[in-house]
């Protein structure tokens, strides 16, 4: 295939070699790039498409969330992240991103008692936590524990009835922060904290973490809204590597609590969901503030490996929309706490250097959401083991709402991706006494 042609009607391809040539229809969304519909290539050109990653390539389509990355636009269901997460919370968004509209004030309530009281675990699943070894990574927990809810929870396991979807949608937002804050008090030692059903969402989570018996817990309501704004600002990231996971999976019909199961397993690659804890481990090679300008150099050096994290993003070539929200709370949190913490002192210096840099405002490399979250987890008194946790917890309601819609989407088959087959071909099968 030597030659192509876009045009107003679809896209013409060309192969000069044969004098062939294909028309392929142009398909046009509500935003972003038209989109070349390839579904019927390999029936008339005998060629499949090649792209690794799938970077150019769309899977599905989709309602739910568009990112602009040259724009640093970020929405969800036509409304901007920033907008949500100055005037909303993170239940409102949780019923936006499923059920696509807003909830009024009788629908909001429904849908927070509904989540509010699936927010406890089966008993015998207590059971299946003390199983893991006390060292274990809590994101490992996770996937079990997830994973294992299919054995629990039969009556939501049906993806052909749409209340069992809805059903299983609601345990998941739901029993997630009670998971991820068992997985913790398991690590640690602790027992295990039952939630309060006149808590909200973030509250019932920091309690759950944070408490003990032998001491009343009282939730800090800066702490909280802070904790609400980062759930806000992961809900969702379009058709990202676990968000992908979750289709994939859901696309043979696997249980919901399956691929969620898969989802959190694909965020725990470092590549995706460990960006948070890699800001915190350059800042401790840092070390000290009075570094600062030397590692400012190595990271312009293109010879030194040595890279800024939580700076520049692999979508946004612009700035970051949730890292100015984030910053925001970022700064709110370390004034409430009154932390006094070198690494933390280190992280707000090497944001300011940064900023008033040219270099780094040239390149567009600017703090993104990972780099003030690794610092407000850090000043909550996360430990960084649960900073993929925290991201997974969130990230829920977009994997659950991506994989309704995906359900529900009549064009939906199971994924199966193609190959460019690069191996051996015909080889003659050798006696072993003949090889050398």
């Amino acid at each position: 295939m030597t030659d192509t042609n876009a045009n107003t009607k679809g896209f013409t391809l060309t192969d000069n070699s044969s004098n062939q040539s294909w028309d392929l229809p142009v398909l046009e969304g509500t935003a972003g790039p038209s989109v070349i519909d390839v579904r019927k290539l390999y029936a008339q050109t005998d060629c499949f498409t090649y792209d690794p990653g799938f970077t150019s390539t769309g899977s599905c389509e989709s309602k739910i969330t568009y990112i602009d990355g040259e724009e640093g636009i970020l929405m969800h269901r036509g409304y901007s992240i920033e907008e949500l997460a100055e005037k909303s919370d993170f239940m409102e968004v949780c019923y936006l991103l499923l059920h696509g509209e807003l909830p009024n004030v009788a629908e909001k309530k429904t849908f927070e008692n509904s989540i509010t009281y699936h927010t406890m675990l089966h008993e015998q699943m207590m059971n299946f936590f003390r199983g893991f070894r006390r060292d274990s990574h809590p994101m490992a927990i996770m996937v079990g524990v997830v994973g294992a809810m299919s054995a629990f929870y039969h009556d939501s396991t049906d993806i052909s009835d749409p209340h069992q979807r809805m059903v299983a949608s609601h345990r998941l937002i739901a029993k997630m922060p009670t998971i991820a804050a068992n997985a913790y008090k398991y690590s640690v030692g602790q027992p295990f904290v039952y939630p309060r059903n006149n808590l909200n969402y973030a509250e019932n989570f920091l309690m759950m973490t944070f408490s003990v018996p032998a001491e009343d817990y009282v939730v800090n309501p800066v702490l909280a809204r802070a904790m609400d704004r980062i759930f806000i600002l992961h809900a969702d990231h379009e058709q990202n590597a676990s968000t992908s996971t979750v289709r994939i999976a859901g696309s043979s019909g696997a249980n919901p609590f399956a691929c969620i199961a898969a989802g959190i397993a694909s965020l725990w690659g470092p590549a995706h969901g460990g960006a948070n804890e890699a800001v915190l481990k350059m800042l401790q090679e840092i070390g000290h503030k009075d570094r600062i300008p030397e590692f400012i150099q190595r990271a312009k050096d293109k010879d030194d490996p040595f890279r800024l994290m939580g700076f520049g993003h692999r979508v946004y070539k612009n700035y970051d929309p949730r890292a100015a929200v984030m910053r925001t709370s970022c700064h709110e949190v370390l004034a409430e706490l009154g932390v006094e913490d070198p690494l933390l002192e280190l992280a707000m210096e090497l944001e300011k250097v940064a900023l008033s840099d040219p270099y780094f405002a040239e390149k567009k490399l600017f703090p993104n959401v990972d780099f003030y979250s690794g610092i407000i987890l850090k000043a909550m008194n996360f430990p960084t083991s649960m900073f993929t946790v925290l991201f997974a917890l969130a990230r829920t309601v977009g994997w659950v709402a991506q994989w309704k819609e995906m359900i529900e989407d009549p064009n939906q088959k199971i994924s199966r991706p193609r190959q460019l087959y690069t191996g051996n071909t015909g080889r003659k099968y050798p006696n072993l006494s003949d090889r050398s």
